[in-house]
């Protein structure tokens, strides 16, 4: 539950944060009208996304035990972690222009097309994030017992719109920079502890028969079925059985990732203002408040 929690939450303000830009832009010169053109292109991503997740599910689940699964589920772990990993940092690297960006693709999309172009702006912002979504879940499921994921899942996505909805009222007064950097960093952990289980799989079938001892048996005291051992799995890649490549893995990704970011700066802005201390000031509305 906490890591669906997490991941709603980061994905869900990102994309709703896009659309808070979108919508606020469209606010600012009068062309109100093509909201409802912003909202398609949101609806029939979400709707795409939800299909392409469920029938992906159910088609893993007519292999459940078999060989077939097991490397399904071991690619779906690497490919989590390396976008969840790319995802962060380009978060990060990006964050000031993002919004003028976004400016530029709506006023091109209003010289053009503008229900068309707008709508398919909206999907393209809103499909990507859900597709993130969509491998990170399968991910979850797959490394965890499943116990808490939908509910994990709505609470993130629930308190993800609170929150682009305040972003949306009140931009210049959230430091999303700070945000982004924290939930990043948890994010790093996250991803160390789908490589693990990633490196289990493969060790399983034989593709990277290294370093396969055992390093403890913590089973008796905190089982990686039970209910806290499989929060501890979930999110922070706990193994009660780990082997010395899983250990060795985690440490260095963790080591190294999270090093880069913390340490990694944004680009410089051509403002004169100072930018603030814990990281760059996000906001979605820099063109400036929305109207009342």
């Amino acid at each position: 539950m906490l890591a669906t929690f997490v991941i709603f939450l980061r994905e869900g303000i990102e994309g709703g944060m896009i659309v808070a830009i979108l919508l606020s832009y469209l606010a600012q010169i009068g062309q109100r009208r093509h909201f409802r053109d912003v909202f398609a292109g949101v609806a029939a991503a979400m709707i795409l996304v939800l299909g392409g997740g469920i029938a992906a599910y159910a088609t893993l689940k007519t292999y459940a035990g078999s060989r077939t699964q097991t490397i399904f589920e071991t690619f779906t772990f690497l490919l989590a972690a390396v976008v969840l990993t790319y995802m962060t940092f380009w978060m990060r690297s990006h964050s000031r222009t993002l919004a003028k960006t976004l400016r530029a693709k709506t006023e091109a999309a209003l010289d053009g097309k503008a229900r068309w172009g707008l709508g398919l702006l909206s999907f393209q912002a809103v499909g990507r994030e859900g597709l993130e979504t969509m491998v990170f879940t399968l991910a979850i499921v797959f490394a965890s017992s499943g116990r808490g994921v939908i509910a994990g899942g709505v609470a993130g996505l629930a308190a993800s719109m609170a929150v682009s909805w305040s972003v949306y009222r009140m931009g210049r007064k959230l430091n999303l920079g700070l945000f982004f950097t924290v939930i990043g960093a948890l994010l790093m952990v996250f991803a160390a502890g789908i490589l693990v289980d990633a490196v289990e799989n493969l060790q399983q079938l034989g593709w990277l028969p290294v370093l396969t001892h055992p390093l403890w048996n913590t089973s008796g005291a905190l089982a990686e079925s039970s209910t806290l051992g499989d929060i501890f799995h979930t999110f922070f890649g706990y193994a009660d059985r780990p082997t010395v490549l899983q250990l060795v893995v985690y440490l260095v990704y963790l080591a190294t990732a999270i090093s880069f970011y913390l340490r990694r700066r944004t680009p410089k802005s051509h403002s004169s203002r100072p930018t603030p201390a814990g990281g760059t000031k996000l906001t979605s509305l820099q063109a400036g408040a929305p109207p009342s």
